[in-house]
């Protein structure tokens, strides 16, 4: 059988694991990962691993983690950039992906939201009333512009001068993109501070007025019982994407300890990050 050419999806997830290389995915002089955690052997056996299939690491310095995660996140959006928005044969529309955006409140199933922030800068005894649940500022968004009437009309008349009156994806009735998912980047999950991203996807849900955004986190986090702490249990987060889970699971079979990381793939909470675009032009 004829070996295929390699698709899309695994040419561009290749990319973004060599540009992992020339970026945050480094070693110390003593051969700790960056993704590993220096008081955890488990964690550096399993970096290391995952490493040894990526290509060669740099040895470099460490660095703080927040500069990792900064440019984790940003080679997380060239790769949606370089897959997703090639999917419009599947997802037609006008997409944007943006890079630490801001606030929500520019999006129109969130706008009211700045009536909230205003509220609170202009009275700020009333922000422990009403909480800082508002104030989501999501990694990464991908976003859809409404669409004008000649677009909706292409294949006959859909919308016309009277109805739809309020469909936000018409743009006669709203000017605001529409926020169409949320992504969560976390180098690793060290800390209690990996939560946030459950807290986020929540907050999403509870506060938007239309319907609720994709909500998924993107790790490098190489312990699978760290992976369960974010990835167990349903109703916020759509899903949880590792950066390399073949490449993780490879490890733990090595170790003969698969069960956890099982757990998370055939619950259907865990999947590569090769799987994220198919899954957000659902």
């Amino acid at each position: 059988m004829p070996r295929l050419t390699p698709g899309l999806l695994s040419t561009a997830r290749s990319a973004f694991h060599q540009a992992l290389l020339a970026g945050p995915l480094t070693k110390t002089s003593e051969g700790v990962l960056s993704i590993a955690d220096e008081g955890n052997t488990r964690s550096q056996r399993l970096s290391a691993h995952i490493a040894s299939r990526l290509g060669a690491v740099r040895t470099a310095k460490k660095r703080p983690g927040q500069t990792l995660g900064d440019e984790f996140e940003a080679l997380v959006a060239i790769f949606l950039q370089n897959t997703f928005l090639k999917l419009d044969h599947l997802r037609p529309g006008t997409w944007n992906i943006v890079h630490s955006p801001g606030a929500i409140a520019q999006f129109e199933q969130y706008m009211h939201l700045a009536s909230l922030m205003a509220l609170v800068r202009e009275h700020p005894e009333v922000e422990a009333s009403l909480g800082g649940d508002y104030l989501i500022k999501p990694d990464i968004v991908i976003s859809r512009q409404p669409e004008p009437d000649s677009v909706l009309n292409k294949v006959g008349v859909i919308v016309d001068s009277v109805a739809p009156a309020r469909a936000p994806l018409r743009q006669t009735n709203n000017a605001h993109p529409l926020l169409h998912a949320s992504i969560s980047c976390k180098w690793t999950l060290r800390s209690d501070r990996s939560q946030n991203s459950r807290t986020e996807a929540l907050n999403l849900i509870r506060n938007r007025k239309g319907r609720v955004p994709h909500a998924v986190v993107v790790t490098a986090e190489p312990l699978p019982s760290r992976l369960a702490s974010i990835a167990l249990g349903t109703g916020d987060l759509d899903c949880v994407y590792h950066f390399a889970l073949p490449e993780l699971l490879e490890a733990c079979e090595n170790e003969h300890d698969t069960d956890a990381l099982k757990v998370l793939i055939d619950g259907k909470r865990l999947r590569d990050i090769a799987d994220l675009p198919l899954d957000l032009a659902i």
